[in-house]
């Protein structure tokens, strides 16, 4: 609830102005006198009952069909309310339902087979009633002249329509008018808007940011039937509260409350467990609402604990402090210097996470945003003003006076009581008041954590004179009768029937090299639509004319397709969009590779044009700064994230190369500097000292002539001469000391794992089959290794697991890598977890029908592979630069197929030594409790 004037905080106040009652001065009832009447008249209950809670003259009791009963007799006045609350509103409808316990709260007055004018019968006995819906629970309660018909009627017409209410197409269609109306009647309403605006935005998953009513949609088009079941599912007695209170005999109303409630059913369904709860708010938010108006309007909202969290109450009253009139800061800061015409506050006593809430009225000729900065600024540094002694005590005082107010008039009473229930527990009325009562000045004061920047929603109202441009969105289509005499267009030519087996390949591919050292692989067939794919890459320089040039190498690399000598950026981007060809052009400090997709018709068209790109490239200046900054942002990014940070860490561990190598791993803080270090010039000098095609490959695949692209290949790069001459700089093989260190990252919610191993040797070893198949079952595969399944699928305790095995193909140098992401809090049980297993692999091995299926698995993913022609043509260009055909690949196969359990435990024992594998960890550690190390293992 919302307040301009008294500012206090408490769900009793304003539960008191929010039903349109009067609150005034009354003597304090004698309570224990009370009390004592309830122990006499209940000390034997009728069948069925049993009593729970006493406090203060206020009992509970349980029926056996899971209603809770609140009695609360009191004889000053001659009047009693009945209130049932059943504990469903606006966070209980899903998808489609919203609104929908606000369409049942007008439903339910439409009568049922027993009672069928509910309005006629409330009138004849004089009863003032009504039914509110919020977000935690829907009421409805009768005020009534205490006389035991009126009770009696009362409790049979709420058990009635708990169960029996009509809930009928024909009421709906009246009352979803009615309802709609309402709807339109707060869109009236600029700061009703504002508000929802700013809840909306506030809660990106709960349903708090909903409003009660609904969507305009779902009150207009919700199916009677889904109205139904969501009654039948909500409204039962085990999800109800009755509250009665007044002038009353115990021990008659609770043999009347048995007689009426007493049969209905305890039902079998189970009740939704609602467990989405809002994430913690990371950052400002800002919405701005224009429509018709007068006055501007300011709407801001803190997220909060629950109205049971000890910390509400001081932030109650803290509100209360910053946004009572007259006596708040907000009040004197804005209105008694004319800047705001009103402001207000209060703070949203929830089940779940509310939120506080401040406003200011701004006339239009002042500033909205000054009043925003001078709110803001009030709000959000409170400790630089900490709060006084003066200041607490008087909103002490105002809140238990109007806690005493209520509590000494009954109506108002079994309206707190209710709002109380839907909290979580009617003893939460009194706690409330206790915590009033005992609340310290540096409570209140700590509560202002809560006032900061990054937890606001700010809503900003601007009045236009005339409605503002709007973009109207059209309703959905009719898909059905959209398509029911569609035909479709000319039928896509299909390809052939293509064996991707070894042989086949071998038997298609043509191979040959020209005399300038370009090498050429092409594999035509006939492809769905004609498409083909070509795979261009040039090698280039050598160890000692490479140091220090990386950085410019992948610069250059960054900057090939920004521009040519005849084409611009946008205008390559053009072209190659106009031939439907998707091409890359990248380069790194010893080479670079061109990748091209399109179809036959524009191969030619897109091949010249990539000629044009590597042969001559602009490298323009006006592109540089750009990509520059992009690069910089890139790499700044990764400062903060622990799965870049993790790699870079372990790769540059596991491969030492010195700083002048072209296979040195910079830091991040090393790459920055070259990065910022970068001039144009030092590109385009690497350019022209080194691109050329002495040392290319050229692999094709798909629907192409054969004789055509070759000639077009010689005529693009048979010419084209390396200023400097190719040697290619080897990897090597490194024996590093094993490490397990981690890399703090704060306020990341998520964290890496990785565990790496370095082993000497190359892919034509003798145990290389054995270990590319070890690994597939360790951590490869699609979910199913011996990793995921232990530390996924039973554990739960990563999204991502999985390992990866590589070896050079041309020096004894191989790596073995796993990788885990996980919680932060959770990293020490997976290292546990993966170290566990690693032991059980090395000590029981695999089985043969383990062996079995992975092997399967592996061969026909290799066999899908060579059936994908992106994939393939890169392997055929890759075997040129190689010097291999296929046959490899088929020999490798032929290998794993004749693996046996003993020769895979074997090649393990020999390379997988556990005891040498380094790891590094990144993520918030010191946050989730888990110290960070950085030690040998």
């Amino acid at each position: 609830m919302f307040h301009r004037k008294r500012n206090v905080s408490c769900f009793l106040i304003l539960l008191a102005f929010a039903v349109g009652l009067h609150v005034y001065d009354s003597p304090l009832n004698s309570w224990s006198q009370t009390a004592e009447q309830t122990v006499s008249q209940a000390s034997s209950l009728p069948a069925g009952l049993e009593k729970a809670a006493s406090v203060e003259g206020l009992t509970e009791y349980h029926l056996s069909n899971g209603l809770r009963v609140l009695l609360f007799p009191e004889p000053s006045k001659p009047t009693i309310t009945v209130n049932v609350t059943y504990l469903v509103g606006a966070t209980s409808g899903s998808y489609g339902e919203t609104g929908m316990a606000h369409l049942l709260e007008h439903l339910m007055f439409k009568g049922t087979p027993k009672h069928p004018d509910i309005f006629k019968e409330l009138t004849e006995h004089g009863m003032d009633p009504n039914g509110t819906t919020s977000y935690d629970r829907t009421n409805y309660y009768e005020t009534f002249q205490a006389t035991d018909e009126n009770l009696e009627w009362a409790l049979d017409m709420e058990a009635d329509r708990m169960v029996n209410s009509f809930i009928s197409q024909k009421d709906l269609d009246s009352e979803m008018t009615v309802v709609r109306n309402e709807f339109e009647m707060a869109e009236n309403n600029p700061t009703r808007v504002l508000q929802q605006r700013v809840l909306s935005t506030a809660y990106l998953w709960h349903n708090y940011g909903k409003p009660t009513i609904g969507a305009r949609s779902d009150i207009e088009n919700v199916p009677i039937e889904r109205l139904q079941a969501f009654y039948r599912k909500f409204y039962q007695p085990d999800n109800a509260v009755l509250i009665v209170a007044g002038k009353f005999d115990e021990a008659k109303t609770l043999n009347l409350v048995v007689e009426k409630f007493g049969s209905i059913p305890k039902p079998t369904r189970s009740l939704p467990n609602l467990y989405t709860a809002e994430p913690i708010q990371d950052g400002e938010r800002t919405v701005v609402l224009r429509r018709v108006g007068d006055t501007q309007l300011l709407f801001v909202v803190y997220h909060i604990p629950a109205g049971s969290h000890p910390d509400y109450v001081p932030l109650s009253l803290l509100t209360g402090i910053l946004a009572d009139e007259p006596s708040g800061r907000l009040y004197k800061a804005l209105v008694e210097t004319k800047k705001a015409s009103s402001i207000g506050g209060g703070s949203y006593e929830l089940r779940n996470p509310g939120v506080a809430a401040f406003m200011a009225e701004v006339r239009e000729e002042n500033s909205l945003e000054e009043v925003r900065d001078i709110l803001l600024d009030t709000v959000e540094n409170v400790a630089d003003t900490p709060v006084t002694s003066e200041e607490l005590e008087r909103q002490r005082t105002a809140a238990l006076k109007y806690v005493d107010l209520v509590m000494n008039d009954t109506e108002r009473m079994a309206m707190a009581i209710s709002e109380a229930v839907a909290l979580g527990d009617w003893r939460l009325l009194f706690l409330y008041r206790d915590r009033v009562k005992e609340t310290t000045l540096e409570e209140v004061q700590q509560a202002a954590r809560y006032f900061v920047a990054s937890n606001r929603t700010l809503g900003l109202f601007y009045p236009t004179k005339t409605p503002p441009e709007r973009a109207e969105i059209p309703p959905t289509p009719d898909v059905a009768s959209m398509v029911k005499d569609y035909k479709g267009s000319e039928k896509i030519i299909s390809g052939e029937a293509f064996d991707p087996s070894v042989s086949n390949i071998e038997e298609r591919t043509t191979r040959l090299s020209l005399p300038s050292g370009l090498k050429m692989a092409l594999l035509a067939k006939k492809t769905r639509g004609g498409t083909v794919t070509a795979r261009l890459s040039l090698h280039f320089g050598d160890a000692q004319s490479l140091k220090g040039k990386i950085v410019v190498a992948d610069a250059l690399g960054h900057m090939l397709m920004l521009g040519t000598k005849k084409h611009s950026r946008q205008e390559i981007q053009d072209t190659f969009d106009r031939l439907q060809a998707m091409v890359g052009v990248s380069g790194s400090v010893t080479g670079a590779t061109a990748t091209m997709e399109t179809k036959r018709e524009h191969l030619a068209e897109v091949l010249t044009l990539v000629a044009e790109i590597l042969r001559e490239p602009s490298i323009p200046e006006s592109e540089f700064e750009p990509m520059r900054q992009e690069w910089l942002a890139s790499l700044e990014q990764q400062r903060s994230d622990p799965e870049s940070l993790a790699i870079r860490d372990i790769q540059k561990y596991m491969s030492p190369y010195p700083k002048d190598s072209v296979r040195f791993i910079a830091s991040l803080d090393e790459r920055i500097s070259d990065v910022a270090a970068l001039d144009l010039d030092s590109i385009r000098e690497f350019y022209n000292e080194f691109y050329g095609g002495s040392d290319m490959e050229f692999s094709v695949v798909g629907d192409f002539d054969e004789k055509e692209v070759v000639d077009l290949v010689k005529e693009l790069f048979g010419a084209w001469q390396s200023a400097h001459s190719y040697t290619r700089v080897p990897s090597q093989y490194f024996d590093v000391p094993p490490v397990n260190r981690s890399i703090e990252t704060p306020d990341k919610k998520n964290a890496m794992f990785l565990a790496s191993l370095n082993l000497e040797l190359q892919d034509d070893d003798p145990d290389f089959p054995a270990l590319v198949l070890s690994n597939y079952m360790l951590g490869g595969g699609f979910l199913n290794s011996r990793l995921a399944v232990r530390i996924r699928q039973k554990e739960g305790l990563s999204y991502g697991v999985g390992s990866q095995f590589s070896a050079s193909s041309l020096e004894k140098n191989a790596n073995w890598l796993m990788y885990a992401y996980a919680a932060p809090q959770n990293v020490a049980k997976l290292e546990a977890v993966f170290i566990e297993e690693m032991n059980r692999a090395l000590k029981d091995g695999f089985s043969q029908e383990e062996i079995e299926t992975a092997r399967s698995g592996y061969l026909q993913s290799r066999q899908n592979a060579r059936a994908d022609d992106g994939s393939l043509c890169g392997r055929l260009g890759t075997y040129l630069f190689l010097d291999r055909t296929l046959a490899w690949d088929a020999e490798l196969e032929k290998k794993i197929q004749s693996l046996t359990p003993d020769e895979i435990f074997s090649a393990m024992h020999r390379h997988l030594d556990l005891s040498k594998i380094s790891i590094v960890k990144a993520g918030d550690f010191k946050n989730s409790q888990q110290p960070a190390v950085d030690s040998g293992q």
